[in-house]
């Protein structure tokens, strides 16, 4: 991947619905090569899918909650159960496994207190769980679906520059 690949990527990660002539022109290229670009991303996979982002509020989900869980038990079998639930969960919009004193951290949006108690009690019916901890959030200061595309190309050329060269 390139810097017109990154160029690309980083245009239609701020709006995936301009024409393959639009995107052309934001990144200096003809239409046809930026059309083969962005099919060979696609087909590479780092294009996963094109969605449409919609806002929580108006469609009456005012309520964004972080859900620290912790289990104690630490099997395959139940880490399937586990992701079979929330995968299950509309409401759920993330989940991680993390490291540290947390195992999973969730992202779950609804409409209210209330909704959200409707599905902890779901989610502990699904699953055995150790602790659960709710963290409801005030404000949202910040939120993007979009990647930083130039990080990794300055993350290598900050390597470039640590390296030594070899003694002579």
């Amino acid at each position: 991947m390139d810097d017109i690949d990154r160029r690309i990527l980083a245009v239609l990660q701020e709006d995936a619905d301009l024409s393959v002539s639009e995107v052309a022109a934001r990144v200096g290229l003809s239409s046809t090569p930026c059309w083969k670009r962005i099919q060979k991303l696609k087909d590479d996979g780092v294009i996963l899918k094109q969605v449409a982002l919609c806002d929580p509020e108006k469609l009456g989900l005012n309520t964004t909650v972080f859900v620290k869980v912790s289990t104690n038990q630490h099997n395959e079998a139940w880490l399937r159960k586990f992701a079979r639930a929330v995968q299950d969960f509309p409401e759920v919009v993330e989940a991680y496994r993390m490291s540290g004193d947390v195992d999973y951290l969730l992202r779950i949006v609804v409409h209210d207190i209330r909704s959200y108690d409707d599905v902890y009690k779901r989610l502990i019916k699904a699953c055995e769980l150790y602790d659960v901890s709710s963290s409801f959030a005030m404000e949202q200061i910040k939120y993007s679906t979009a990647l930083p595309m130039d990080a990794h190309a300055q993350a290598q050329a900050a390597s470039a520059r640590l390296r030594i060269p070899p003694s002579i």
